[in-house]
């Protein structure tokens, strides 16, 4: 009879734990802390994705304005911070992948710190070709994935 009401009893307790998890983000009532700006602003910096040509690390001039209007936002939220993830095609070794798609994140990270962005608010990391947007093995594809992402990992 004791061994059934322990039972009964670390099933409720573990029910219970269940029913008290915490809200995330988009459920009604989630509260993250940003206002209004400081939230538009991290969904402009997250938006918007740098496209690098084969084998090429250097920052095309059509993508330098989005990164201008990213790095206005970062020095106006000095809390924000932003990892740039370079990645590549499924072209190459995954040696030669991870080190571009480092020299690609590093082209973007420079960019921002040039423009002013605190080096305190950036960090880099390569995916090489283990993070692609879209599969395929055609050039429509590789383009998609020779890329940095911006992803907001503070505010």
């Amino acid at each position: 009879m004791k061994r059934y009401a322990l039972i009964l009893a670390l099933v409720m307790a573990l029910a219970a734990g269940f029913g008290c998890a915490k809200k995330t983000t988009g459920e009604p009532g989630y509260d993250d802390g940003m206002t209004p700006e400081m939230r538009a602003a991290v969904q402009q910096i997250t938006d918007g994705r740098v496209y690098f040509a084969f084998d090429k690390f250097n920052v095309e001039n059509q993508y330098k304005e989005m990164l201008k209007q990213k790095s206005d936002l970062m020095k106006q939220f000095p809390s924000i911070r932003v990892r740039i993830e370079g990645n590549c095609d499924d072209r190459g070794t995954q040696e030669y992948n991870l080190a571009l798609g480092e020299r690609r994140a590093r082209g973007a990270y420079e960019y921002l710190v040039m423009l002013g962005v605190n080096p305190n608010q950036l960090e880099m990391i390569s995916y090489g070709k283990e993070n692609p947007a879209v599969q395929g093995n055609n050039e429509a594809a590789w383009a998609k994935n020779r890329r940095d992402d911006f992803r907001v990992i503070a505010h």
